[in-house]
């Protein structure tokens, strides 16, 4: 049986006791179901609904691309690609008219 490394030293010795699994380096114990739900990344809308990879949003104002003329309109849909984990542009999209691009979360609503 293989189990996941500790979270905390990255060590591969770890066991399992009950519903939890201990590490015997460091003695950390914790649930895997439990750090599994806390590791999902939760990226919301502008109207604040959870987007997930594949959604469907529509740009809700005109956004400006970055060293280009270009500006997207209002309206405009996208497929999202992935839902990434950073600060500034969270969504990994496939742009109607304009192709792939990364856009912000808060600029966009599910369709």
């Amino acid at each position: 049986m293989s189990f996941p490394p500790c979270p905390s030293c990255q060590s591969e010795y770890v066991y399992q006791d009950q519903n939890n699994l201990v590490c015997s380096m460091c003695a950390l114990e914790w649930n895997p179901e439990e750090l599994a739900n806390e590791e999902a990344i939760h990226v919301k809308d502008a109207n604040g609904t959870l987007l997930a990879d594949g959604d469907k949003v529509t740009v809700i104002k005109d956004l400006k691309i970055k060293g280009s003329s270009q500006v997207i309109k209002i309206g405009t849909k996208a497929l999202v690609r992935r839902v990434l984990d950073k600060k500034d542009h969270e969504l990994d999209c496939k742009v109607d008219g304009v192709g792939e691009m990364m856009v912000t979360a808060k600029f966009v609503k599910k369709a």
